[in-house]
């Protein structure tokens, strides 16, 4: 018996999502087709029936992980009725809950550093979709886009380093710093 209109799309959206929930919390290196498929309920012979490589997922996984972000951060603008918007999405950006949730966070902190070793074709859309981010976030804050840059690596930076020491107190510090600074950034 065949399989329903849009079966094939569904299962390659639902490796795609799981990729980049796994992508988010290990890194592209450490996490392997099986344990994507694995965790799309999938086993690992299906893969090459829906993408060429691996490199062609992480692609399509930085797209939809991105799409996402920016989706849960107009989400949350459009929930605040104070002005402005932004700080909204940076007090959510730069938040412990965020911080802690690598699995549905950001995925430009998380893979930033692996991506500058990736394939010119990761590398294109790796890009696109940041220049896609601070569009998103300069137009919320009603800035240019140069400053939109330098507004959003400031909160991505913060993020980074919060995640990376072991300290709670230092880490904590490092996202009120982020905040209160990129808060600034966008007054000036």
């Amino acid at each position: 018996m065949p399989y329903p209109k849009g079966h094939k799309i569904k299962v390659r959206n639902t490796i795609v999502e799981s990729a980049a929930q796994a992508f988010r919390t290990h890194g592209i290196h450490d996490v392997s087709v099986p344990f994507i498929m694995k965790g799309a309920g999938l086993t690992h012979g299906g893969f090459y029936s829906h993408f060429d490589n691996k490199e062609q997922l992480v692609a399509e996984a930085c797209r939809y992980a991105i799409s996402d972000t920016i989706a849960l951060l107009q989400k949350v603008a459009d929930q605040e009725e104070q002005n402005p918007k932004i700080n909204a999405v940076i007090d959510y950006y730069l938040s412990p809950y965020h911080r802690d949730k690598t699995e549905m966070g950001c995925i430009i902190p998380a893979l930033s550093a692996e991506i500058s070793h990736s394939s010119e074709e990761v590398r294109q859309v790796f890009t696109q979709e940041l220049e896609r981010m601070i569009a998103f976030i300069s137009d919320l804050a009603g800035i240019e886009p140069s400053k939109g840059s330098a507004l959003f690596s400031t909160m991505v930076g913060s993020l980074v380093l919060a995640r990376t020491v072991n300290d709670p107190e230092l880490s904590d510090s490092l996202l009120s710093s982020g905040k209160r600074y990129a808060k600034e950034l966008v007054t000036i």
